[in-house]
């Protein structure tokens, strides 16, 4: 016997459940029906909206909050104190908000949407900070500062998982925005501060943060193998972030050498990612580390015929991957000696190959 929406809706207009109920038990159903999902298919759980409802409410809130920051501007345009009030009171709105949509009705892209408010709103707040303390000299590190400290204390009450992707991005910025404040960033050109050949210590400290923000994921995803809790979605987002972090570096300093020798070893690398994705399961690493270069190499770097032999054998790449992952990831972890933790990654013997 199973229960259906139908059924759920039918009970909250009879009297028998009431609404916030209803919900609970909804969320409830598809995280079993996910468990099972996922049990029987070797794939990511990912999902952003789970009706047209959670957009209609999106909308609503943006139409909401772009009324809250233009009557501030039309108030105070050229106020600068004002900015750490508005966003301290923003903060406070967002979070009343997501008492309701999060903790309450468990909406997913409502509960995405606040907190990339609530981020926005406590850079406002450092923001307003920063230029009251200094307005001929700002520290530019205090917004993203002040909203990654704010952010962490938005994940311990709600528990968003994609709050991990802000307070990650949060902290990076904040880091770089120190080390361009203090001029350990020795360079004027912004395309050589991440090169490992760079005077300033920028580049490493980037792919030391990668290797940390992807340290931190895997120890979501080392707690939950099989992928059926909130902490697996938290690795996921970490995952969106690290990637691009690990890359970074690597990419930009290799597509500065710009030879075929160099070109070959950011193929290498791109493997060398992809075995890593294998190992872990985690296309999401794999993709923001692929799309991050080929990025790069349509924005920052000139483009040529090399260029886009690369971007080319990227793409086959992907597709090969996501063709045949499965089967690839058995192959692959059976050949594999036992290491430190492989117990602990999600399981491999019982994946069924691609068709």
């Amino acid at each position: 016997m199973t229960i259906e929406k139908d059924d759920i809706r039918a009970a909250v207009t009879a009297g028998v459940l009431t609404e916030d109920q209803a919900a609970r038990l909804a969320a409830f159903s598809r995280a079993r029906m996910d468990e099972r999902e996922i049990l029987e298919r070797d794939d990511e759980r990912f999902e952003l909206f789970s009706g047209f409802n959670e957009i209609f409410v999106v909308v609503g809130l943006g139409i909401l909050y772009a009324g809250w920051f233009g009557t501030y501007f039309a108030i105070f345009e050229d106020a600068h104190s004002p900015l750490m009030f508005m966003g301290f009171f923003s903060a406070v709105l967002t979070a009343l908000l997501a008492k309701y949509f999060t903790a309450t009705r468990r909406m997913i892209a409502p509960s995405i949407a606040l907190a990339g408010a609530f981020a926005g709103s406590a850079a406002a707040f450092g923001c307003g900070v920063m230029l009251l303390l200094n307005d001929s000299d700002p520290a530019y590190f205090l917004p993203s500062l002040v909203a990654a400290i704010a952010l962490l204390g938005y994940w311990r009450q709600f528990r968003v998982p994609f709050t991990m992707a802000l307070i990650a991005g949060a902290i990076f910025w904040t880091v770089v925005a120190i080390m361009l404040f203090t001029d350990q960033a020795k360079t004027s050109d912004i395309d050589e501060l991440f090169l490992l050949t760079a005077d300033g210590p920028l580049g490493l400290v980037t792919f030391i943060m990668g290797l940390i923000g992807f340290a931190v994921a895997m120890r979501f995803d080392m707690s939950d193998p099989h992928r059926i809790t909130r902490r697996s979605d938290n690795g996921f987002w970490l995952h969106i972030i690290a990637a691009p972090a690990l890359v970074n570096t690597i990419a930009l300093s290799l597509f500065d050498i710009d030879t075929g020798f160099a070109k070959g070893l950011l193929l290498v690398f791109v493997l060398l990612m992809a075995v890593i994705a294998l190992i872990i399961d985690r296309r999401s690493f794999l993709l923001a580390a692929v799309g991050y270069v080929v990025a790069l190499a349509v924005s920052v770097i000139e483009t040529g015929g090399g260029v886009f032999v690369a971007i080319f054998l990227f793409g086959l790449l992907l597709i090969a991957l996501g063709s045949f992952w499965e089967r690839l990831r058995v192959r692959l972890m059976t050949r594999l000696p036992d290491f430190p933790g492989k117990d602990r990654l999600p399981p491999y013997s019982t994946s069924k190959p691609s068709v």
